[in-house]
């Protein structure tokens, strides 16, 4: 794709990286068949396609108005289009740079901006956790759209407290151990079965995707070099993997080396860190020869339908391993045979920002899935747990609570 960019944008960083993710797009128009608001809305402007010409007018000069805004915000960054481009087009960076010019140039209406920064300041601050407990306790007199946010309150279960020569370190993530504790001590346990010890860094918090995602970039890389300093004393002592069992956080801390490549105090710090970055499931196949003797597989477990997030499948470019291993240790698990590439609707906050398209696709997803009539429906990201289960009766958990729950 020619692209000239405008005297503004020449020799600056944000500009040289869109230019070379745009002269890779051949225009084929391939993308529009897997984005699902392209499915949904029918607009260009609402496919990757479109949202990609509106970047390259910004970046040509032209002005941004709140309709350009609108289509970037309609984006629900599942990177689906980057799975299906034949050119390697890295969407999901060139959507960042675009927002985050657009916003620049684009003032947003009070109560909108103020809905924006209550997320990206609420999810990773340490209130979060007091005010999720103070709405389980009232849960059953929220409102409809607001108890669908606010998960019922579960058990933590035990930690494992026994010490293991392997080390790996695991991000507990901002929301998680308030809204669905039991999956990051469930992690530690299976691990801990396999001979594995799970350690939690004093300092680590939110992965950045938050902030970053919500145009406070600044403030998402700040979170970024705050885990890598909770994170390199036992790197530097030996830890073998930085753990991930929310896709969403895994796919971000992968790319840590890409978004501070060019801070000199951090740049080679956090490629180191993405090198160790694994998500929970590409641990697998050590977990199956581990644990095949310790795990009952089929008590009570029945048919169990997997959701694979699309910060897994598209965005760490992870498929097929979960329903694989898992289906070798025993258990009945299939994907949907329809459509199971697309985004449940999650998408971090989007849910929240844009809940009439979140809604239709969590309910189209939810479809593929009951027609598989599981009686589990699992995934891999705690939004897309939360947001489907606010749409079903079937229960929805994390894959690693149920083998966790079949260890002997």
């Amino acid at each position: 794709m020619q692209t000239n960019l405008s005297p503004e944008f020449q020799g600056t960083a944000d500009g040289l990286a869109a230019e070379a993710i745009l002269r890779k797009c051949v225009h084929c128009g391939f993308c529009t068949a897997t984005c699902p608001t392209y499915q949904l809305l029918g607009d260009e402007l609402d496919g990757p396609r479109g949202r990609i010409y509106l970047i390259k007018q910004v970046l040509e000069g032209e002005a941004p108005t709140r309709k350009t805004q609108m289509h970037l915000d309609r984006c629900l960054t599942c990177r689906n289009c980057e799975s299906t481009c034949p050119s390697g087009v890295q969407y999901g960076h060139l959507v960042d740079i675009g927002r985050k010019l657009v916003d620049e140039r684009v003032p947003r209406p009070a109560i909108e901006s103020t809905v924006r920064w209550a997320l990206k300041e609420g999810l990773p601050s340490p209130l979060f956790a007091p005010a999720m407990n103070v709405g389980q306790a009232v849960r059953g007199l929220l409102p409809a759209a607001l108890k669908a946010k606010v998960p019922a309150r579960q058990p933590a279960g035990v930690w494992p407290q026994r010490e293991h020569a392997r080390k790996v370190l695991m991000l507990t993530g901002c929301v998680q151990p308030a809204m669905m504790p039991n999956i990051n001590s469930a992690t530690a346990r299976v691990l801990d079965a396999a001979g594995i010890q799970t350690v939690v860094a004093a300092g680590a918090g939110c992965c950045g995707a938050v902030k970053f995602h919500l145009n406070d970039q600044d403030g998402g890389k700040a979170e970024m070099r705050r885990n890598i300093d909770a994170w390199w004393p036992h790197v530097e002592a030996g830890a073998e993997a930085i753990v991930m069992n929310a896709s969403g956080c895994g796919v971000t801390v992968k790319e840590y080396g890409y978004l501070l490549q060019d801070d000199a105090a951090y740049a080679a710090k956090a490629a180191r860190i993405s090198e160790l970055t694994r998500d929970l499931s590409e641990l697998l196949p050590e977990l199956v020869e581990a644990l095949r003797e310790k795990v009952s597989a089929r008590a009570g477990n029945g048919s169990i339908a997997f959701h694979p997030p699309c910060t897994l499948q598209h965005g760490q470019q992870l498929r097929g391993g979960v329903e694989k291993h898992l289906g070798a240790l025993g258990f009945d698990i299939k994907v949907a045979s329809c459509e199971a590439h697309l985004c449940c609707g999650s998408a971090g906050t989007y849910s929240v920002l844009q809940p009439e398209i979140a809604t239709q696709l969590r309910d189209r997803k939810l479809g593929h899935l009951h027609d598989m009539a599981p009686e589990l429906i699992v995934s891999a990201n705690i939004g897309c747990i939360t947001h489907l289960q606010s749409g079903t009766a079937t229960p929805v958990r994390h894959w690693v609570e149920v083998l966790d729950r079949a260890l002997d």
